[in-house]
């Protein structure tokens, strides 16, 4: 979603319907590998995110706290408001795999930013010592300076893809 919205020269007004829930907040970081489709790809932004993976919003902001885009959803509804305007897709996946050209999880990242895993899909735990965490959905969640605010979620098959969250405590 981040290579789509850094372009953006213009900032992005917030939605007018508040999301009642716990706010998550930080710096979000996402990269993506180089594979034979395309070339390497990485991306950060300010983030905060509301709601939960029914209803909810992600809202990518400047350093200096500019939106630069925000993503909202409901059942049946997935907006992505951006200074270009708004496109609507038929769920988040369809909106991450069309931004960033891999799908990212993010009903998944309400849970794995608590450093816990999604109950919508089996997990396992991270048997590596010093290393807490879990696998889940093809992605491997590190949790290992959870207590410094920093959850790394790394999908290994190609094209790597790694989500990197530093929360603000």
């Amino acid at each position: 979603m981040a290579a789509l919205v850094m372009t953006a020269c213009a900032s992005v007004p917030r939605g007018a319907e508040p999301v009642v829930a716990d706010t998550l907040s930080g710096r979000l970081a996402v990269r993506v590998e180089a594979s034979d489709r395309a070339a390497a790809r990485s991306e950060n932004a300010a983030f905060e995110l509301q709601g939960n993976a029914q209803a909810g919003r992600l809202s990518l902001s400047t350093p200096l706290g500019s939106v630069l885009a925000q993503a909202r959803w409901a059942p049946g509804s997935v907006v992505l408001a951006t200074p270009q305007g708004e496109r609507r897709f038929t769920d988040l996946d369809g909106l991450t795999r069309e931004v960033l050209g891999e799908s990212v999880p993010v009903v998944a990242l309400f849970d794995w930013l608590r450093g816990r895993p999604w109950t919508g899909a089996p997990s396992v735990a991270t048997v590596t010592p010093g290393e807490p965490g879990f696998a889940q959905l093809g992605w491997s969640v590190s949790l290992a300076r959870f207590d410094d605010g920093l959850v790394v979620a790394k999908r290994g098959s190609a094209p790597v893809v790694t989500v990197r969250a530093k929360l603000d405590r």
